[in-house]
């Protein structure tokens, strides 16, 4: 595996480093080494590392800024794409966006709101890619940045570039149709509407200040762990009530805990691992199906070491407590 690692390695296909420590990739900072980490600087590139990829038979996983992904300690096995900050232009006109799919979601959404444009305010205190983001649908206050957008640019495995558009991305509440379809995001189009730019940021203002009384900021975390179900929300509430509720507040496995300040987040104390953070989780799962009835999932995907996500919850755990 190594000698055709390094044969991707050699093409014009980015920055690459082998053995790169994954926790340094993660915003939970945890994480083992990938076989190789490449970070394409431009489309061209990335088509070209896509061929080398399949060329080769090698197997891949594409990431953004880790703000969502829990590494296995083991790390993983093949190659690991970085889209990140090597693409990060964007451009505004008029009331549209165009974006590329690494560029960090609170400096976009800041120069989208000094611009006089509204509806992505609520994105202004997610870390993270764009790419990631509307992956995911992501988003805060019961909102998602899939309501914005307008067209998706990808490429997919042959490494041809492809458009998608929002009926086609089939948007629902933190999920799409683009996270099971293989493709890579390199530019989304979005669409906003024109308001007063001071007004704008005092809502992002107003939206920060309420997060950072709300959330943990001391300690790597990778926010908010399980997703707010519809149903259960009605029922129960948001998943950090329904877990507060269940007693979870200081709850500690190893170095992995849920902090007294918000009970839907697990922080690292400093050392912890991925096995902590998944006995937490289903501690927290089994728990609250034993008192609601109700089964939590995960927003947080789990990345095994041959490169494949699944939401957190999915995964088997050896430590699991019942």
């Amino acid at each position: 595996m190594r000698s055709v690692l390094e044969k991707v390695a050699r093409q014009n296909v980015g920055l690459s480093s082998f053995d790169a420590p994954l926790r340094d990739h993660s915003w939970w900072k945890i994480g083992g080494p990938a076989d190789l980490l490449v970070q394409p600087t431009s489309s061209t590139e990335l088509c070209l590392l896509i061929k080398c990829l399949r060329e080769y038979e090698i197997p891949h996983l594409f990431i953004g800024d880790g703000s969502n992904l829990l590494f296995d300690d083991s790390g993983v096995r093949g190659a690991v794409v970085k889209l990140g900050r090597n693409l990060s232009s964007f451009q505004i006109k008029g009331r549209d966006v165009v974006a590329e799919a690494g560029v960090f979601v609170p400096k976009l959404v800041r120069c989208i709101g000094k611009s006089g444009l509204s509806g992505l305010e609520h994105a202004v205190g997610i870390p993270g890619t764009l790419g990631g983001l509307v992956l995911m649908n992501g988003g805060s206050l019961r909102q998602g940045i899939g309501s914005n957008v307008r067209r998706v640019h990808a490429i997919n495995r042959a490494g041809e570039e492809l458009q998608l558009d929002q009926k086609a991305c089939e948007f629902a509440y933190r999920k799409s149709a683009l996270q099971h379809s293989r493709l890579v995001i390199t530019r989304v189009e979005l669409s906003c509407v024109h308001g007063d730019a001071a007004e704008i940021l005092d809502r992002m203002r107003e939206i920060l200040r309420n997060r950072r009384k709300k959330f943990p900021r001391r300690y790597p975390n990778c926010g908010s762990v399980f997703l707010s179900d519809p149903k259960n929300y009605s029922a129960f509430g948001p998943p950090g009530a329904i877990i507060e509720k269940c007693g979870f507040k200081g709850f500690q496995i190893g170095n992995a805990k849920i902090p007294e300040q918000h009970a839907n987040f697990i922080v690292n104390l400093g050392n912890a691992s991925s096995s902590d953070v998944l006995s937490i989780v289903h501690a927290v799962r089994n728990r609250v199906f034993e008192a609601t009835g109700f089964l939590l999932n995960c927003e947080v995907r789990y990345v095994k070491t041959t490169g494949q996500q699944v939401p957190a919850h999915e995964h088997r755990c050896d430590l699991q407590i019942t």
